[in-house]
Formats: C-alpha cells, sequence, structure tokens
C-alpha cells in the first residue's frame, strides 16, 4: 500500500505487507517488501522535517532529508559537517544508529527480481 503524500519511483518496488505513507519517498533501487525495508522519522532537524531511509535490492541504506539524497554513511558525514555535535547533529547521529539497528539490508538477488517481475 502506499497512501498519503507517499512517492515510490523510479526502479523502486513495493509490495507483500509492505505500508508506504506519510511523507515517504522510495526511489532509485529501492525494494521495499516489509516494514523492515523502510522507515519514516519525524518531524527532526532545523525546519522539522521528515527523513526517509529505505533499503535498496544491494542492501544500501539511503537518506532522503531535505536536499539530501544519499547513502547512511554520506547522510552521517553531512551532518557531522553541518551540524557538528548540536541538537539537531544529536538528533540525526540517534536516528542513523536507530535505522542501521532496524532495517533488514538483506541483498536481493537478481534471480529474486526476476522471479518477482
Amino acid at each position: 500500500r502506499v497512501s498519503g503524500d507517499a512517492r515510490v519511483y523510479g526502479n523502486a518496488w513495493v509490495y507483500g505487507d509492505a505500508w508506504v505513507y506519510g511523507d515517504a519517498r522510495v526511489y532509485g533501487n529501492a525494494w521495499v517488501f516489509n516494514a523492515r525495508r523502510y522507515r519514516v522519522s519525524g518531524p527532526g532537524g532545523s525546519d522539522n522535517g521528515w527523513l526517509t531511509a529505505f533499503v535498496e535490492k544491494d542492501g544500501t541504506i539511503r537518506i532522503c532529508r531535505g536536499c539530501f539524497d544519499g547513502t547512511i554513511d554520506e547522510f552521517a558525514a553531512a551532518v557531522e559537517g553541518t551540524h557538528g555535535d548540536n541538537e539537531h547533529g544529536q538528533y540525526y547521529r540517534s536516528e542513523i544508529t536507530s535505522i542501521k539497528l532496524r532495517l533488514d539490508t538483506t541483498v536481493i538477488e537478481d534471480e529474486a527480481l526476476e522471479a518477482a517481475e
């Protein structure tokens, strides 16, 4: 299910028991088939915006937050460079930790992709 202001685009797939809703953005090579393949959190940060994290089929965690779009490691570096140890930096670091603990980064093999198509 995709509802609310959520958007799914590009080569992204949403199927199975997954629900994508709110202000979530799922795109690229994301494969969301259960609630452990994406996370939306917020409001947070200096502008009280929403952060979307999702897992691509190669197991990479991707982050979309405001004008930022990149891997979780790139996001961590951007947070450090922009916010350092201020309250927003602390908030984002706690979200990064939670995302890494929560998301299922299982790699989706090409055979699974072909079977789903």
